[in-house]
């Protein structure tokens, strides 16, 4: 086949590559380190977009958009934030070009020079606090509960399509509050959000933790995760949220007067996923043959590809496949026909196959006479024949079926490879192997970034309701209070 694609056991980051090119989802743009988003692929972003856009309007969050450009001296009023991004922010100096003196090209104008320099932002925590300034007087005005859909630049070195690129598709929720504790439940209800969307939609399986201090965003007082698992045995970050304390409140004075008429500073969460979802959709689920994708959040739910001979046989097919997409479609679910003339139909199914299409409906002319259709699911890759009566309801009833089947799948994978150690040899041999690997730390720093410097592996996380068993560090042997996630990570 034309669009064959390298095997996940020869070379996965090979693979990885193939599927994103060869299915349509993205291409390398011509500015180094940057993406296009094919057609494809943002219909698949569209799709976890909708979806996590009502869960987060139906925990009371509103959507709303702030600047892309930030003033490099609110990037400098938050000492451990700007020391985080120092290295990938992209800074504007000039706001014009001109011609050059032979006129055969364009050069920055030097006096067309910005009084201050604007960073494109990594992250929005300090333009919009600069704005809840303004927002915020009293406890009235709390909690403010903000979100926004937007891109980002972080000037990456070492880019993989969706996985990390300069600039990148994401959501970022900002959230004010009156109190410590309001604002830690809601970093962790976001998180809750999180969890249940890779769990329910994704169909992705995911271990929520708590970052350590060297893992956690810039400018956090905690940092809460998702960790999901791919199938070369790393992990990948899938979201996160963060609690803020009064951090950032205190950078740009964002005080608010309490019920008693004391004035404090307002206590703040961020919290946000990105496109990188897309890799993580990838690498969870997908085979040798293309995409596996969950029907949730597919571009496309269900192919029907008449077979036929001649055009007098195509018209017939074609009323016959339009009656069934109706009924489909009347049943929520996206439809499509294929009844391209050039292409033979085995092409086609590849095609689809490819491209990860939960299902797919075969027709020909001994399918109308017998009041059948042939029915092909993607993740097993198998095939029945089933009556065309109430086809819709079969249909739905398989694709619920699909959704489960992925989730569980990559369940028993993650499970299979998750193993728990205590010796810090063992540790190191089957870190080799990739695996998630329960082991217990003595929570300092030096130790951490040994371990990460020997083998490559991190904390990827504290489990949150983890088993609370103690022991001894793997590598020093001082005491633990609980066994930590470690991976090699994406």
């Amino acid at each position: 086949m034309a669009k064959e694609v390298t095997s996940r056991a020869e070379n996965f980051s090979l693979w990885y590559n193939n599927l994103v090119l060869k299915a349509g989802l993205a291409e390398n743009s011509a500015v180094r380190g940057c993406m296009v988003i094919k057609p494809y692929g943002y219909s698949l972003w569209e799709n976890m977009q909708s979806a996590l856009d009502k869960m987060f309007k139906d925990t009371g969050h509103v959507n709303a958009y702030f600047p892309l450009f930030i003033p490099k001296s609110f990037l400098a009023k938050e000492a451990e934030h700007v020391e985080g991004f120092a290295k990938e922010c992209a800074v504007v100096t000039h706001y014009r070009l001109r011609n050059t003196a032979d006129g055969k090209s364009l050069e920055v104008d030097p006096e067309a020079r910005l009084e201050e320099e604007l960073i494109v932002r990594p992250t929005s925590e300090t333009i919009i606090w600069n704005t809840y300034k303004n927002w915020i007087q009293s406890y009235r005005d709390l909690p403010l509960l903000c979100n926004q859909w937007a891109n980002v630049v972080r000037w990456e070195m070492r880019t993989r399509l969706f996985l990390r690129t300069a600039e990148f598709l994401w959501q970022e929720g900002h959230t004010a509050h009156a109190t410590r504790k309001e604002a830690v439940e809601e970093a962790v209800k976001m998180l809750g959000v999180y969890e249940d969307f890779a769990r329910n939609w994704l169909a992705i399986p995911v271990i929520t933790g708590v970052k350590t201090a060297s893992e956690r965003f810039a400018g956090a007082v905690d940092t809460y995760c998702i960790e999901a698992m791919m199938q070369d045995g790393k992990a990948l970050q899938a979201g996160t949220s963060h609690f803020l304390g009064q951090n950032f409140a205190r950078a740009f004075d964002v005080k608010f007067a309490s019920k008693d008429g004391v004035l404090d500073y307002v206590w703040a969460t961020s919290w946000g996923v990105s496109t990188r979802l897309i890799g993580a959709l990838i690498m969870a689920h997908s085979d040798d043959n293309g995409l596996v994708l969950p029907p949730k959040v597919a571009p496309l739910q269900v192919v029907i590809i008449p077979i036929f001979k001649g055009e007098e046989e195509l018209q017939q097919m074609r009323a016959h496949c339009e009656t069934i997409k109706s009924s489909l479609q009347k049943s929520g679910i996206s439809v499509k026909i294929d009844d391209r003339d050039n292409l033979r139909s085995g092409f086609k199914f590849a095609e689809y196959e490819l491209q990860g299409v939960p299902v797919r409906l075969a027709i020909g002319p001994r399918d109308i006479k017998n009041g059948t259709v042939e029915v092909a699911r993607r993740d097993t890759l198998t095939k029945e024949i089933v009556s065309q009566e109430n086809i819709e309801q079969h249909v739905s009833s398989l694709l619920a079926d699909i959704q489960s089947n992925m989730y569980n799948k990559a369940l028993k994978f993650r499970e299979e490879h998750t193993y728990t150690v205590d010796s810090y040899d063992e540790f190191k041999e089957k870190i080799e192997n990739g695996g998630f690997f329960l082991a217990h730390w003595d929570g300092t720093a030096e130790t951490e970034a040994l371990i990460k410097e020997e083998t490559k592996a991190t904390v990827r996380c504290i489990p949150i309701g983890g088993d609370r068993e103690t022991g001894k560090c793997m590598l020093t042997g001082k005491p633990s209070s609980q066994r930590v996630v470690f991976a090699r990570n994406y």
